[in-house]
């Protein structure tokens, strides 16, 4: 007789897929997608791109840009227009350029008259002039610059002949990265679709049956959209152009992985039971606690982001919690209604006919699982020793921040521009390093700034309520190396002012508390994450052996993919290096999702254990799953792989290293070393559950793999 607990599981299984319960599921899903879709629509709004939304909260620069309001409005930023001729500039050209800065004065936005043309210092014919215009980017940050920055090119196309100009600093670099982040909602959208559906093709090898995955993900994606909109909008939550890009590819990927696994085992139960409202019961019974926990891992293993000091980081945590709980929701109702709803024929041309053969016994998974059976011990030792070679690859990785001219993948009009100001002009010209200091206090603050190697020049102090403010241009550009140490320079002179309370912010500030606030998430999150992932798995298979070795594969694989990741970056890229976030987002990514797949087999091989022992049940397992968890597998590495269709070099390696990962965990991982260190440790693996006492098969010899019975 079952138990309570397991009748509660199957009355629960049935509700979906139930005679009148999958019309009652449609109708509450088609309900959600027409209040939620609009919303969704206008996500973008919502979104807050300024710097303070992704900076520390508590830093030393989000103080700075705090206090700095009494100054100036924190929403202007320069725009650096820089002009270049190789034989000089003529009193003509100077002249037509002086014409251009009152124009790009009168334009919507700038805050104050332009300054300049600002020449260089070459004799007798300047090689390059500046002008400066103080731009109020608005509240949305560098999401509303596309169109200002047409405005300013329309203008400097006009230059005298020989004349180049181009749009650099803060805000060349903002207008760049809207225009990149333009493409989430065309071209990352369809790219990540595209991918779904030619490998939901390749999966099915059917004409229709695709199209309900398609259908249910793109649902939760909308309605996760209008959820995250409204929680933006009234409840203070943080979205910007990153995380609603990663939401994308996240709902679609990890959505359609669990779309495969239910459609699998439908297809399993409908060739063992003629009804298919049964059939779906009993596949939502088997299958939904293992989608359940490994949407479940997803979802904590996101919202561990929470706890970064870095804004960014931390609002993403929310925001691809709630995709991944809206597509689980969709997987285990709305797709469960419509494939009952369709019956078998949509399964055409390969129908899963009532008591027809399952050739799980004959295919590629089975075969692979005999043949580890062999040698499970020196298979996996030789896993292991291949997967450690590849991770002291990790030791090459450049992960200390990318200068503006590396965050992108090519060389848009900021990079160019920003080069050439570096060539012919102080390098931290227009992004000064701020400081705010008490005002009795000033002139002392203002002597320890001047002091500072590598610091030009330091404005005359400005006092308001109380404090006074300073700026000073540095030579070296603020996201270098060497501009951010000018920077710590200047923090240490002007904090060893007494009573002054100086702080240091500016561009250079931000790009280094942003590296501190990166190293402290790191260290924090990924002892939480394993934590969390062990307790989930510990919890799932009532164990602690096989949580344990289940983590210790995927933290391996990890490594191994930032490995794989260092050698690509360096030597078949080019990349400048990696963001200082890259390693944590690629960890909780990849350990996150890539449990899944070890959960997907291992509560297989838990159910088959409990009649054919561990190995016997491993094999089973691993051959009952091998197909639809590779299928998934694929697809989730495509998704995030179509990143790099952004022209974002930290979006480029982190889809990059999370398909490397995924396929590594998909592939070698979970097929072949999970399965031999399964089968050389026997039922020892699911110690101290009561499992480990069940009669088990040596290992010396191939267990033959049998179908699975309900």
């Amino acid at each position: 007789m079952p138990s309570q607990k397991g009748a509660t599981s199957v009355k629960l299984a049935r509700l979906p897929a139930g005679r009148i319960g999958k019309w009652v599921g449609l109708v509450l899903w088609i309900a959600a997608l027409v209040v939620f879709a609009p919303l969704g629509n206008k996500l973008g709004d919502v979104e807050d791109n300024q710097a303070s939304s992704w900076l520390p909260g508590n830093a030393e620069s989000t103080e700075v840009l705090r206090l700095s309001q009494q100054f100036q409005d924190s929403n202007v930023l320069p725009a650096i227009i820089v002009y270049e001729k190789p034989g000089g500039l003529s009193q003509a050209d100077l002249g037509a350029i002086a014409a251009q800065a009152q124009q790009l004065s009168a334009l919507p936005r700038v805050a104050q008259p332009a300054v300049g043309p600002i020449p260089s210092g070459e004799t007798p014919a300047p090689a390059a002039a500046q002008v400066i215009v103080p731009v109020d980017v608005g509240s949305g940050g560098w999401s509303e610059l596309g169109s200002f920055a047409d405005r300013i090119h329309d203008i400097t196309d006009s230059s005298p002949p020989g004349v180049t100009a181009h749009l650099t600093g803060p805000v060349g670099t903002a207008a760049d990265n809207a225009s990149a982040f333009g493409g989430i909602d065309g071209v990352l959208l369809f790219a990540a679709l595209g991918v779904v559906i030619v490998m939901l093709l390749l999966t099915y090898r059917s004409p229709v049956l695709w199209l309900l995955p398609v259908l249910a993900t793109g649902t939760a994606l909308m309605v996760s959209q209008g959820v995250i909109y409204l929680l933006a909008k009234y409840a203070g939550l943080t979205v910007n152009g990153q995380s609603a890009g990663i939401l994308t590819v996240l709902v679609f990927g990890a959505g359609t992985d669990y779309a495969l696994l239910l459609v699998a085992r439908h297809r399993e139960e409908l060739r063992r039971h003629q009804d298919r409202h049964e059939a779906m019961s009993v596949a939502l019974h088997r299958a939904g606690p293992a989608i359940g926990a490994s949407g479940a891992t997803v979802i904590v293993g996101m919202l561990c982001l929470l706890f970064a000091d870095l804004n960014s980081t931390a609002g993403l945590g929310p925001v691809a919690a709630i995709g991944i709980g809206v597509a689980l929701l969709a997987m285990l109702t709305l797709l469960p209604a419509l494939l009952t709803i369709c019956g078998r024929w949509v399964f055409w041309p390969v129908r899963p006919k009532f008591g027809s053969a399952d050739h799980i016994e004959t295919g590629f998974w089975a075969r692979t699982g005999n043949r580890i059976a062999k040698a499970p011990r020196a298979t996996w030792a030789v896993t292991c020793l291949v997967l450690g070679v590849l991770a002291l690859g990790t030791l090459t990785l450049k992960d200390d921040g990318l200068t503006n001219a590396g965050a992108f993948t090519g060389r848009p009009d900021s990079v160019v521009g920003g080069e050439i100001l570096q060539q012919h002009f102080p390098a931290g010209s227009g992004q000064p390093i701020q400081v705010i200091a008490d005002a009795a206090r000033a002139q002392e603050v203002r002597s320890a700034f001047e002091s500072v190697p590598g610091v030009v020049s330091v404005t005359e102090p400005v006092a308001r309520n109380g404090y006074a403010y300073l700026e000073g241009t540095t030579r070296t550009s603020p996201d270098s190396e060497a501009g951010m140490a000018t920077l710590v320079q200047v923090r240490d002179a002007v904090h060893r002012v007494p009573d002054a309370h100086a702080l240091a912010g500016g561009a250079a500030a931000i790009n280094y508390d942003v590296a501190q606030a990166n190293n402290h998430d790191r260290s924090l999150i990924i002892p939480v994450v394993l934590a969390v992932v062990f307790a989930i798995l510990a919890l799932l298979l009532r164990a602690l052996l096989a949580p344990l070795l289940l983590v210790a594969t995927v933290v391996l694989s990890f490594f191994a993919t930032l490995g794989i990741s260092a050698f690509f970056f360096d030597h078949v890229f080019g990349f400048e290096g990696a963001d200082a976030s890259f390693p944590l987002f690629v960890f909780v990514f990849l350990v996150a999702l890539g449990v899944d797949y070890n959960i997907f087999l291992m509560t297989r091989v838990h159910e088959e254990t409990k009649t054919r022992g561990t190995r016997r049940g491993m094999l089973t397992g691993l051959a009952a799953t091998g197909g639809v968890i590779t299928s998934a597998g694929l697809v989730l590495a495509g998704t995030f792989a179509v990143l790099g269709t952004l022209p974002l070099t930290f979006l480029a390696e982190l889809g990059f290293a999370v398909a490397v990962g995924v396929l590594l965990d998909t592939i070698i991982v979970r097929g072949v070393l999970v399965t031999a260190l399964t089968l050389d440790i026997g039922r020892w693996i699911w110690w101290p559950h009561p499992l480990m006492r069940h009669h088990d098969t040596p290992p010396a010899a191939p267990v033959p793999v049998e179908r699975a019975k309900t």
